[in-house]
């Protein structure tokens, strides 16, 4: 009798440690949940980035872009008009 319980036990134990640790098991499943939810928040942002720039590119292609193009040129490049002056304001 002693003999079945223990062989019980271990087939228990066997197979609590493939629920736990195998394959498939819980805590691989956690991992896998955790690599899905950043790759859910990766594209997420790609997605973002991508509707600003479909936007930013149809402002270029309206009205010729000429405003667009005007209004990058002074953000990025730092392009004045002539006749403008320019303040650059530093904070400390």
């Amino acid at each position: 009798m002693k003999v079945l319980v223990i062989i019980g036990v271990v087939l228990l134990l066997s197979m609590q440690y493939r629920v736990w640790f195998g394959e498939s098991g819980y805590f691989k499943r956690q991992a896998l949940q955790a690599q899905l939810d950043e790759q859910l928040a990766q594209a997420e942002q790609v997605e973002l980035r991508n509707e600003k720039l479909i936007a930013e590119v149809t402002a270029f292609r309206v009205d010729s872009g000429l405003p667009a193009i005007e209004g990058r040129a002074r953000s990025e490049l730092g392009m004045v008009r002539a006749g403008e002056t320019f303040f650059l304001i530093v904070d400390h």
